[in-house]
């Protein structure tokens, strides 16, 4: 029987067999411990980080519950990819269900402009 960290990386990997980001539409890929959420936009085809938000950041400053941080954590990543003129991203979730904070930072980059 496999541990919970065990089945969410297979899944994990699962899935980004079958998504991948380009320069044109970087791929949203979400990071979420029990305090702190992070995301992050990668182009795989370089294998380079193009921007990146999280709750850890000094530069994040949000009070409230872990949902609303994650929101504010989705506006942030989408301001971030506006200033460098990305407009769509492939969402993955990492393995996580979309539901609570993940669903919560979908819409935070939603809001902020982002299209996926």
């Amino acid at each position: 029987m496999d541990s919970k960290v065990i089945r969410r990386q297979k899944l994990k990997w699962r899935i980004r067999s079958k998504i991948s980001g380009t320069a044109e539409r970087p791929r949203l890929s979400v990071f979420r411990s029990n305090t702190h959420i992070s995301a992050q936009l990668i182009d795989d085809t370089k294998g380079v980080t193009l921007a990146s938000a999280s709750t850890r950041s000094k530069s994040f400053s949000a009070a409230g519950t872990k949902s609303d941080k994650a929101k504010a954590v989705g506006m942030a990543l989408a301001d971030a990819a506006k200033a460098k003129g990305i407009v769509g991203v492939v969402f993955d979730r990492g393995g996580y269900l979309y539901h609570g904070r993940v669903k919560s930072l979908a819409d935070g980059a939603r809001e902020g402009g982002l299209q996926f």
